[in-house]
């Protein structure tokens, strides 16, 4: 008898401690359900205030872009009224402002960009322009021979690829067609 009553008391507590454990058990699943809920909601704020963000910088950046462009008409109009025939520094500087200017262009292009394959061609085209700007502002002196041939055969491969993605990119928009 004596250790049937140490069952039943044995029993008793485990029985409290499966209560207990419950009682915890509900108490997390309460927590966690209201933390879910706090993380959605802090979650659908911060997507929220991202994105006004994001519209911000591409308000700015068009903003600079056409700045660019003002900048970029104003010499080249005010080096044509100078000079008429422009020399080589005049042309230059104009040829590498333009190519800066495009490179904004891009940079302003990526922004309303959804397909990261789009968005990867992109980035690889401002690299080849980046490239080639570099390669018209470096002096050729012989020190420089062999950037210069490093980055010219580094545009050559981004030129290539560019082509051959817009072509296979053409060749896949005709065969979804069909």
């Amino acid at each position: 008898m004596i250790t049937f009553a140490k069952l039943l008391v044995g029993l008793r507590i485990i029985k409290v401690k499966d209560e207990k454990k419950s009682l915890v058990e509900k108490v997390f699943v309460k927590v966690n359900s209201i933390d879910k809920v706090l993380e959605s909601k802090v979650d659908i704020i911060l997507l929220r205030f991202i994105n006004m963000l994001k519209y911000i910088f591409i308000v700015i950046m068009i903003v600079y872009l056409a700045i660019c462009l003002m900048s970029l008409s104003h010499k080249m109009i005010s080096f044509i009224i100078e000079q008429g025939a422009l020399d080589f520094t005049s042309i230059k500087t104009i040829l590498t402002d333009g190519l800066f200017t495009l490179i904004v262009i891009a940079i302003v292009k990526t922004l309303f960009i959804k397909n990261g394959f789009d968005y990867a061609l992109t980035f690889l085209e401002i690299a080849f322009v980046v490239i080639i700007r570099k390669l018209i502002l470096l002096d050729s002196t012989p020190s420089e021979t062999d950037l210069l041939i490093a980055l010219g055969i580094t545009s050559s491969i981004f030129f290539v690829l560019i082509i051959f993605i817009h072509n296979m990119k053409r060749k896949w928009q005709k065969e979804d067609k069909k």
